[in-house]
């Protein structure tokens, strides 16, 4: 692997990052001028427009995306995937967006790999390391300060914020976790395509996006291509392709990009106003998830060696 390689793979990664966070931001604006709009409404439409993108840049890229439902346990896979791993990592984050602001929604999502160290630490029986501990320390401490503003007996944030950012970081750990045995031989595209799909088709059940009756101005509609295309479809394939140059462990590093593109547009535009507590409690939370991504590639190195072991 060359340095220029490397770059384009940090380049590829972090620009996804940002691509994301300024989704939040654009969604935040969509929320604000136009007070009719559901986070449900604008989920599944992104989510099946998105979904359909990627399904057919799969079959012209001729990866067969119809193959995944030939095997049942890929097919239940997909199917889990996209209800209980993308709808809450993106409905209940446009919630939180929605009730709160894209900056603190963005933070309170990003604790996901903690939860994802904790299940592997109740289910898998992987010892956090010390990094790993330090790292929860400073998330919690950035969480409370996030939260309380320094006053312990009072809350600074609405708890709904709390509540729908809390889902969404739960979501982004079983968003991670319940594909992760079909990614290898269907591939990102396939799998992420259905997951898109099936999640935007099964919320149409629960709100008809054609029942829902909103004005939605031109402005407003490019905002809407914007989530689509800018914050869904080209984060997704730059962030899979980056996979080729770099480790996962440094594309997952260039997650702290997210929360703080959510938090730089949306001063600069939606003048958002934080508080330093704001400021403080997101930086040790980015601090601590970098620290914790560092090790990710030690615990994986584990489980893979235990797995071999218990194979033998």
């Amino acid at each position: 692997m060359t340095q220029q390689n490397h770059l384009r793979g940090v380049l590829l990664a972090s620009s996804a990052c940002i691509l994301w966070g300024i989704s939040g931001v654009a969604a935040s604006t969509l929320f604000i001028n136009n007070p009719h709009l559901t986070a449900v409404w604008l989920t599944q439409v992104r989510m099946i427009s998105a979904g359909l993108i990627l399904l057919v840049w799969g079959m012209v890229a001729g990866k067969h995306p119809f193959k995944i439902w030939h095997h049942r346990h890929a097919a239940w896979t997909a199917v889990s995937y996209g209800l209980l791993g993308l709808i809450p990592v993106q409905l209940c984050y446009f919630e939180a967006v929605r009730v709160g602001n894209a900056p603190i929604a963005t933070i309170i999502q990003f604790l996901g790999p903690f939860i994802i160290s904790i299940y592997y630490f109740l289910f898998k029986h992987v010892t956090p390391s010390r990094i790993e501990l330090i790292g929860m320390i400073m998330a919690f401490i950035g969480t409370l300060l996030i939260v309380t503003h320094g006053h312990l007996n009072s809350l600074a944030i609405s708890p709904v914020i709390l509540f729908w950012g809390g889902l969404s970081a739960i979501g982004v750990a079983t968003n991670t976790l319940i594909p992760r045995t079909i990614l290898p031989k269907y591939g990102a595209l396939t799998v992420t395509g259905w997951g898109l799909l099936i999640a935007g088709l099964f919320l149409t059940l629960l709100q008809p996006m054609w029942r829902v009756h909103l004005t939605i101005t031109w402005p407003q509609l490019g905002l809407l291509i914007v989530i689509i295309l800018l914050g869904t479809v080209a984060p997704f394939l730059m962030f899979a392709r980056s996979l080729s140059d770099i480790l996962p462990t440094t594309a997952s590093l260039m997650d702290a990009f997210e929360p703080l593109a959510a938090t730089v547009f949306s001063i600069t535009f939606l003048n958002v106003q934080l508080t330093s507590f704001d400021f403080i409690g997101g930086l040790l939370i980015i601090l601590a998830v970098m620290a914790l991504s560092l090790n990710t590639h030690k615990m994986l190195h584990f489980l893979r060696r235990r797995r071999a072991h218990s194979s033998s």
